[in-house]
This record gives structure tokens, sequence and C-alpha cells, in this order.
């Protein structure tokens, strides 16, 4: 008798929220790393930079019988100091075998400007890489320019602040489904 292969397991559910557990945050790093150093080449050895010291690390998280599994995927938001009110976010990156998952970087994004809302956010930006402009305007973005950064085509952009409720408790975040193929 021969049994057909076993396909990998692929979490269903998936917590986002921000990274408080010292391993949420490590893990996050470590994804950023993978993602801007390793696979995309922008970064040198390590993409930290001044922001990381006041910036608030988001994280998605798959989840195994609804318990936390693993970072699946990170982004990172911030206040302007000197622009109080201008909340920015970056450094999104989602695991290599997530990506189809629209769900993570919805997910992610909806976490970032809704926690960033509740805390007194009026403006909220971006610079997105040119090929996740699509996904960012289906998400109510507007494009404002376009630049080059590290090497690549962004496009500078903001958030429609009226698509993002505040989210007053960001510590436990959201739970967003993957579709079932």
């Amino acid at each position: 008798m021969i049994l057909d292969p076993v396909p990998p397991y692929r979490p269903s559910h998936f917590r986002v929220k921000f990274a408080v557990a010292p391993w949420e945050r490590r893990a996050c790093a470590a994804l950023r790393r993978q993602v801007f150093c390793q696979e995309q080449g922008l970064f040198e050895g390590d993409d930290r930079d001044a922001i990381d010291a006041h910036a608030i690390p988001i994280c998605a998280l798959s989840t195994l019988a609804g318990d936390a599994d693993a970072v699946v995927g990170t982004v990172r938001i911030h206040e302007v100091a000197e622009r109080p009110g201008e909340w920015w976010g970056s450094r999104l990156a989602v695991e290599r075998s997530f990506r189809g998952t629209a769900a993570l970087g919805a997910g992610l994004i909806q976490v970032a400007v809704s926690s960033a809302h509740a805390r007194g956010c009026t403006r909220f930006f971006a610079h997105v890489q040119e090929k996740n402009v699509p996904l960012f305007q289906a998400l109510d973005w507007e494009s404002l320019a376009g630049l080059d950064l590290h090497g690549r085509p962004h496009c500078l952009m903001r958030a429609d602040l009226s698509a993002y409720p505040p989210m007053h408790d960001p510590e436990h975040g959201l739970v967003t489904f993957r579709r079932a193929a």
C-alpha cells in the first residue's frame, strides 16, 4: 500500500499584535534581517537603525492549536518627535512561505495604523516598495510621490485614517484568517 504524502501544516489563524514578549521581539528582528538583508540585500548584516530605539514592533503570529507558534510577519511604527501626531510605519516583512496570505499584510497594516490612531495619530505615512503599492491602495492608502530608497523604487503613501478606527488594545491585537485555496 502506497501512502500519499501529507501536505505540510498551514495554519489558518494568525494573531496580529504588539510584540511584547522578548521572544516575539527577537523573532521580529530575525525576520527583518532575513527579508531585508539576506533576501533583498537592502542592508548589510542588519537593518536596525535609530528608529528602532523608540519604535513599537508589531508581529503576526501563526497559531498551532490556538497557541502562538511563530512570528511570520512584522512591521514597526513610530511617532515623529518633532511633529506630534505624525506617525510612520516601516520594515513590513512577511516570512517567505506566508507571502501569499493577504490577511497577514492587511492585518499588520490594520494594527499599525489603528493602534497609532488610538495614540493620537493625525497623519500616518509609509515608504512602500513599488511592488506592494496595490495592496496599500486596496487598504485605503493614497500614493503621494515616487522615490528611490536603498536602490529600489518606493512610493510615499498616506493612510486614510477614517478607514482605521482606533485600536485601544493592540497588545491583544486581532485574529486574521487564511482563506482556503
